[in-house]
This record gives C-alpha cells, structure tokens and sequence, in this order.
C-alpha cells in the first residue's frame, strides 16, 4: 500500500487514481452513501488516525479512507451526513474541514 494512502474498513483498490474525479481510492459502497471531503492539515499517519477516529463516532458511518497526499477523505455511511457534524468531528481531530 503506497505509504501517503491510509484505510480502515476499506479494501484497496489496485492500482492508483487518474486524478480525473472518475476514479476512488477505496470501493464503492454496497450500500448507503459516499462523501468526500478536503481536510487541512493532515501530514502523517496519526493525524489520519485521529480524522478516521473521529468521523468514525458519527452514527451510520462504516467506513473512512483518508488520502494524505491530497487532503481527501472518504467516507461511507448509512444516510448522507450532515456536513456540520462532519465538520465537528474534523475540528475535534485538530484539523478543519475545507
């Protein structure tokens, strides 16, 4: 796994993305829903860590994949988040939402 692309509860996918927005680090949900969001100041594993731990207390999300190189953190849930709560549990982390 290439050291900037951190995973819990999400198979990775082979190879890598184009970049393009057509293409995800982590698989699609069976079911529920998918939400990206651009996270600021990310630079290590732990501070993926403590994202991932954070949106992982809202209720109805199973999943969370943070990509360090770009900010970019996916997450699977149940039902769509509310971006506050999102927002909420990044700032809680220490980092903040974009």
């Amino acid at each position: 796994m290439p050291e900037n692309l951190l995973t819990e509860d999400v198979a990775q996918v082979a190879g890598s993305c184009c970049g393009g927005g057509s293409c995800s680090t982590a698989p699609v949900a069976e079911a529920g829903t998918r939400a990206v969001y651009v996270v600021k100041g990310m630079t290590c594993g732990h501070c993926a860590g403590s994202v991932t731990a954070e949106l992982k207390r809202i209720a109805g999300v199973t999943a969370v994949a943070v990509d360090l190189a770009t900010g970019v953190v996916t997450v699977d849930s149940e039902q769509p988040l509310d971006r506050a709560a999102v927002a909420e549990a990044i700032d809680e982390a220490g980092y903040e939402l974009v």
